[in-house]
């Protein structure tokens, strides 16, 4: 598990070089363990870039070292680990040419989900993510069977409606 934290390696390194690359949620080998070591068999695995940025990095990396392949692989719903596949992405763009990539997310800690490039592009435009929730609620819903964000958020918005019922009394 100890190259999950080699995020630092240097973006010419040897072991980068037409090498099948994971960027991985550093979470990962603790939320699921089966699934981060099934992740990086045969893949060189750098942990999420947190403290630098990645999509600097990444550009730089595949610049410098020309590897065959990336996969991002994050945890659903993480803050953080959206930047990590938008990064990946923006790394494409800012380079100019086609990088063979994919994206995971593994969903409540146990399911592995591919994502395609252009959801993670859209999920950078809240406006359009704000007309989908608009159009189709039931979005609201499923997210609710995954967010213990939005299921306490929905909470403490009932906890609300019913002191305001309450004060205007019968």
């Amino acid at each position: 598990m100890a190259e999950a934290w080699l995020w630092s390696t240097w973006v010419k390194a040897d072991r980068l070089k037409d090498a099948d690359v994971a960027v991985v949620a550093a979470c990962l080998p603790f939320v699921n363990p089966k699934l981060y070591e099934e992740i990086s068999r045969g893949r060189t695995v750098l942990a999420c870039p947190e403290r630098e940025h990645p999509a600097l990095k990444i550009a730089s990396m595949v610049r410098s070292s020309r590897p065959r392949s990336i996969t991002a692989v994050s945890i659903d719903g993480s803050p953080h680990c959206s930047l990590l596949h938008a990064s990946v992405n923006e790394a494409e763009y800012i380079m100019d040419e086609e990088i063979p990539r994919r994206h995971f997310v593994v969903v409540d800690g146990r399911e592995l989900v591919e994502i395609s490039p252009a959801a993670v592009r859209v999920a950078r435009y809240l406006s359009i993510v704000e007309r989908a929730v608009r159009e189709r609620p039931e979005i609201l819903r499923e997210l609710e069977a995954h967010s213990l964000e939005h299921r306490t958020a929905l909470a403490r918005r009932l906890r609300r409606s019913a002191r305001e019922e309450s004060r205007r009394g019968p």
